[in-house]
């Protein structure tokens, strides 16, 4: 399994960014994707998860501003992040598992696959 991020980088307040997570090594159309957030001195924070059937499931913190998304012939998983604040500033990161699901999806220690992050840093 790999997983690779990209997309992040510097926005002021307002502003949008699209994080990528690139997936290899599994049945990317047969599974559950999830993002997962880390703020500096702060645990890590599940922020939406892509079931298989497409279903998408958000964090209050981000709801109505995120859009997560999948495009299963590229193998990628996305995330749309509008009216950045700066309490999102944090290293974002996609991860997968398939013993995951349900209400676990929501358990960030759960997951036994991990990218190595893409830093999203919002000034306001």
């Amino acid at each position: 399994v790999q997983l690779v991020e990209s997309g992040g980088g510097s926005v002021q307040a307002g502003g949008s960014l699209r994080l990528s997570c690139a997936a290899s090594g599994f049945t990317f159309s047969s599974s559950a994707m999830t993002w997962v957030r880390q703020a500096p001195g702060k645990t890590l924070e599940w922020v939406s998860t892509v079931n298989s059937g497409g279903s998408r499931y958000y964090a209050d913190s981000v709801k109505g501003r995120f859009t997560a998304s999948q495009d299963n012939a590229k193998n990628t998983l996305y995330l749309q992040m509008n009216s950045l604040k700066p309490e999102d500033t944090a290293m974002y990161y996609c991860a997968t598992d398939p013993y995951v699901y349900g209400s676990r999806w929501l358990q960030p220690n759960q997951y036994n696959y991990w990218g190595q992050g893409t830093q999203v840093t919002v000034s306001s």
